[in-house]
């Protein structure tokens, strides 16, 4: 009991002296680093709703939330392969890759400035956990652009490979968004 009333005191005490602010406990919460006006210019979705909607504004985020054992995240799908939905070569090494390679690109905080590049996560759901090699950046700063149309990435997403939905057996009326856990392997 005295000691826990001993580290109370202590914390109070740093709080009192203003380092809370400077040394937080916890990290901040990401929020929104500014915004981009959409344009309807250059779209090439078969699915347009993918697309930026004409003066829509959408968050722009230079974080990702926490990184933990279990960090949730949206899944979504793409092709990493030439031709394929993903855009072009992989930010990692840049090259294709295989659709049945097990493959992931994780949003800009995540993705850490390439430092999660070729690395290994795990990513679970379903009842069931794999390994994915970080092999590209889902732009959550940058989207709306000229050269392509589509908003950019939210803070909190892995786009995976269609091998690692396949892995996952996630069910087919869900394939493309699903909701799942990851953290560094």
């Amino acid at each position: 009991m005295e000691s826990s009333m001993a580290s109370l005191a202590i914390v109070l005490h740093v709080c009192a002296g203003n380092y809370c602010s400077r040394y937080p406990l916890t990290e901040p919460p990401c929020t929104p680093s500014g915004y981009v006006r959409g344009n309807s210019r250059n779209c090439t979705s078969q699915d347009s709703s993918d697309c930026c909607k004409e003066g829509e504004l959408y968050p722009q985020y230079q974080c990702s939330p926490p990184v933990t054992g279990d960090t949730p995240a949206h899944m979504t799908i793409a092709s990493f392969a030439k031709g394929g939905d993903g855009g072009g070569p992989a930010e990692c090494d840049g090259r294709y890759h295989s659709d049945d390679q097990m493959l992931a690109s994780l949003s800009t905080g995540w993705y850490d400035d390439g430092s999660r590049c070729n690395r290994s996560i795990r990513i679970s759901g379903n009842g069931r956990s794999v390994l994915a090699k970080v092999v590209d950046e889902c732009d959550s700063v940058y989207g709306c652009e000229a050269d392509q149309s589509y908003p950019p990435c939210p803070n909190n997403v892995i786009v995976a490979s269609p091998a690692v939905w396949t892995a996952l057996a996630i069910p087919e009326a869900q394939v493309g968004d699903y909701d799942v856990t990851w953290s560094d392997a």
